[in-house]
């Protein structure tokens, strides 16, 4: 195989973490509308990560916030994301660069995009992130106010395949 001097796996990975800065910036606009609400999985360590020393102890390489009912002072930059949440009914701020994102799910609608984090040290697949349409881990009704969710259940894909499209088309 030749050697790719464009560089299309980060060209691809930036235009689709750009569907997520997008999506974002909607809804910084004009807020949540109909069913949409969003999953966003991140690395705590990552670096730009800024989150509450005790949430980085509790998800010590992993979190998954949701964007739906309660969120305040949702600020998207071009790198990143600002948005206050609340955690045991304390506020708190959160600063979040997207090359930090590992997936992305609206269940309203859907539709999902998986990524790599940056500097994780895992090669990434010459394909490019991957569409994720499987529904969200379900919260527990204790859980429910609470806008962190466990890490997505398997799938029973192997982790990192590439799933194509086409066998989720209707024919």
């Amino acid at each position: 195989m030749a050697k790719d001097f464009i560089g299309y796996q980060a060209l691809t990975d930036s235009a689709l973490r750009g569907v997520v800065r997008d999506a974002l910036r909607r809804i910084e606009k004009s807020g949540l509308i109909g069913a949409h609400h969003f999953y966003l999985t991140f690395k705590t360590h990552a670096e730009g990560v800024d989150i509450p020393e005790f949430l980085k102890e509790q998800y010590p390489d992993e979190m998954t916030i949701i964007i739906q009912h309660q969120y305040w002072a949702l600020k998207v930059k071009d790198d990143y994301f600002e948005v206050t949440l609340t955690f045991k009914k304390l506020p708190a701020p959160l600063h979040i660069p997207f090359n930090a994102l590992t997936a992305f799910f609206d269940p309203g609608v859907q539709f999902g995009l998986q990524f790599r984090a940056e500097g994780d040290g895992v090669p990434k697949p010459a394909t490019g992130p991957v569409m994720v349409p499987t529904d969200p881990p379900e919260a527990s009704e204790s859980e429910a106010p609470d806008p962190v969710a466990a890490k997505p259940a398997p799938t029973g894909e192997k982790p990192g395949e590439v799933v194509s499209l086409d066998s989720f088309r209707k024919k």
